[in-house]
Order: structure tokens, then C-alpha cells, then sequence
């Protein structure tokens, strides 16, 4: 395992970071087998960053990573969580998320505490309930070691926050399609500016990289065969010196592997590398996809739209253009499907990618329409 040296404590901290967000799941609960033996696979093969958040898995993260991290010392691994300023309206919310955290991870403190997907709008409400002072009053007590934020903005609006407050580091949605179309590199050379380490979240999309158009998969296989198309994108964002780990919230213990085998004896991409992977990204962005990372934030629908699936299937049909997989796939949603949708725009408050998600839905179920009548 690659490790990188933290701030000025130089504690190493593993390139690779386990994302508790995306568990295997059994009638909608986390599959504690299959997903404890990930865990348990990531651990022994030197990975020491694990990350969840309060909503995850509605809420079932915390307690399942804090009972799958049990088992091991508490001095080996560093433990992340974040607070949903979204859901304070008092100083007191914080201090009962806060404490139902500790309660739920099992543990006394948290090496890395986050302001949960931290905006403009989030700044300014985190000023008006004092978020700062309070966790500092948190790292005070002991109870957080390491301050910091998650964020989806603009590169103008990070900066405001870097320059307000000092911060021990900060994540941000990178990957080599976000580079340039959400002003990714801007964002990290802001964070490298203030001397912020960087720890990376959506390095594969949500998936959405793990596979590309199949002219776009040929570039990269004719260079490295034995590769995976998903290694490209850990390799990428690993590449980058102010990085401190890259998160990949894991589903397959096949992907746990890769993810290591990507670490393992790790060098950055070369020049040579470079050039294939934007050749190869040139030919997939002629595809339309959406940029859906399927985070699930929206998934509390009011009209139980399974938004995250709709997205997921249609990006699918856009890279392979199945019309028949397309369609069975749609049908298998069933009354989740983008028919219910009742435009009334609570998804697209919670979205981080500022996906028109109404209208996107509008499109999808006219495209099935146009498709079951062709």
C-alpha cells in the first residue's frame, strides 16, 4: 500500500480510502457478510482511511462501519464523519448529531470531521450557528483531531472558505472527466495555495468512469491490457502530490482488489499516460451522459422516484445503446419509475451536481416512450 505523510503530524494515511456509501445491500439494508469481509480485506491489506456520514445508507453506515472497525486497534485506523449542516437550525443540532456520531461509530473521538457538503448557501448558515467554533471546541475536548470540509461549489467560493478559516484539510469531487467540465483542477490548485491536503471523493464518478464509450475503453486496453478502465481514474486523481488519499466507496470485493492492485508498488501516470487518457476521454465525451455519481442524496423523493437507478440505466443505454436492455432495465424500476416524478424540485436542492433532475426525468420517460413505440 502507498501511504502519504500527513500534514505536520507526517502520520501516514493509505492512498486508498475506504467510502462507506456504497455497501452491498440486501432489501435495502447493508449485507454485513459480504461487507465486513471487504472491510476486513481493505484492513489487512494496509488500508487505514475509512469514511461515512450521517446519511448514508439512511443513516446505517456509521453504526455498520463503527461494529466492522471493532475488531482492530483503535490507534491503526483513522476513522472520518461528517456533520449534515443541512439539518441544524440551532447549535444544539450540532451537539446532538455530533454526540449521536460518536455513539454510532463506537468510538471517543474522530481522527478527520468534515462540514458535510459544504456551499455558498451552507457557509453562510455554518457563520450564523457558529460550526466553526464548535468544532474547534470538539478538537479542543479531543473528540476531533483533524478539521475540515466536503464541498460542491464554485472554485471562487472555496477560496472564500479556505481564506475565512484554517482549515487541516478538505475533499473535493475529482476525476479526470470533472478536471475541466466542474472546474476540478481550479478547485484543487486552491486548496494547494492555502496548504490544505486534499483527500479526494468521486475519483470514479460514482462508477460513471469505471467503464467508458467502447471506443474510448479500446484506447486505454490497447496501451495497459491488464489494467482495469476503473484504475485509470484512481490512478489519476492519485497522481497528484497535494492528494492525501482517494476515496472509493467499494460494492464488489472485486473492486477492493483492484483498487489495491492500483496501489500496490504505485507510480504516478506518466507523460505517455497522460496523453492516452485524454485521448481516451476526448472520444467519450462526445457521448451525452448525465453526471449523476449516484451519491443518492436525492433519493429521499417525495413521490419515491428512484432517481439514482433512472440515471444509472440511461447512462448505460447511452454508452452501449441497448434499446432492449434499456427498456427491461426501466420496466424492473416499476412504479419508482420517472412517470412519478412530480416536479416539485426537493431532488435538485440536494443534488451536488446541479442536475436539472425534473427535466432530465421528463426526457428519460419520453425517450421510453418514443423507444417501446419504435
Amino acid at each position: 500500500m502507498e501511504y502519504r505523510a500527513y500534514g505536520k503530524t507526517g502520520q501516514k494515511v493509505s492512498l486508498l480510502g475506504f467510502g462507506a456509501m456504497r455497501f452491498p445491500t440486501e432489501n435495502d439494508k447493508i449485507e454485513p457478510v459480504q461487507s465486513q469481509k471487504m472491510i476486513d480485506l481493505a484492513y489487512e491489506n494496509g488500508v487505514n482511511y475509512f469514511d461515512t456520514a450521517y446519511r448514508y445508507h439512511n443513516g446505517e453506515s456509521q453504526s455498520f462501519l463503527g461494529q466492522a472497525l471493532k475488531k482492530y486497534d483503535r490507534s491503526t485506523y483513522f476513522l472520518t464523519n461528517k456533520l449534515p449542516i443541512w439539518m441544524c437550525e440551532t447549535p444544539e443540532d450540532m451537539e446532538r448529531i455530533f454526540n449521536d456520531q460518536l455513539e454510532k461509530c463506537q468510538v471517543d473521538y474522530f481522527d478527520f470531521y468534515l462540514i458535510h457538503a459544504l456551499n455558498g448557501e451552507r457557509f453562510e448558515l455554518c457563520k450564523k450557528l457558529g460550526t466553526y467554533d464548535f468544532l474547534k471546541q470538539k478538537q479542543a475536548e479531543g473528540k476531533i483531531r483533524n478539521i475540515g470540509f466536503s464541498f460542491h461549489d464554485t472554485p471562487e467560493v472555496l477560496e472564500k472558505i479556505c481564506s475565512t478559516y484554517q482549515w487541516d484539510f478538505a475533499q473535493i469531487q475529482l476525476n479526470y472527466l470533472d478536471w475541466e467540465i466542474q472546474r476540478a483542477k481550479e478547485q484543487y490548485e486552491v486548496l494547494c495555495r492555502h496548504n490544505i491536503p486534499c483527500v479526494v471523493m468521486e475519483p470514479v464518478r460514482g462508477g460513471a468512469l469505471a467503464s467508458l464509450a467502447e471506443d474510448a475503453n479500446k484506447v486505454l486496453k490497447d496501451c495497459h491490457p491488464e489494467k482495469s478502465i476503473a484504475s485509470w481514474a484512481i490512478k489519476f486523481a492519485a497522481s497528484l502530490p497535494n492528494v492525501l488519499t482517494v476515496l472509493s466507496g467499494m460494492t464488489l470485493e472485486e473492486q477492493v482488489k483492484d483498487n489495491l492492485s492500483t496501489m500496490k508498488d504505485f507510480a504516478p501516470l506518466t507523460e505517455e499516460e497522460q496523453d492516452v487518457l485524454q485521448k481516451a476521454l476526448q472520444i467519450h465525451k462526445q457521448v451525452n451522459t448525465l453526471p449523476c455519481t449516484g451519491c443518492r442524496y436525492c433519493i429521499d423523493c417525495p413521490a419515491s422516484v428512484n432517481i439514482p437507478e433512472i440515471f444509472r440505466v440511461y447512462n448505460h443505454y447511452k454508452l452501449n445503446n441497448g434499446k432492449e436492455v434499456f427498456l427491461e432495465d426501466m420496466e424492473k424500476i416499476g412504479d419508482r419509475g420517472p412517470e412519478n416524478c412530480i416536479e416539485c424540485g426537493s431532488c435538485m436542492e440536494q443534488c451536488p451536481q446541479k442536475i436539472q433532475i425534473p427535466e432530465e426525468l421528463k426526457k428519460i420517460r419520453a425517450l421510453v416512450e418514443e423507444l417501446k413505440n419504435a
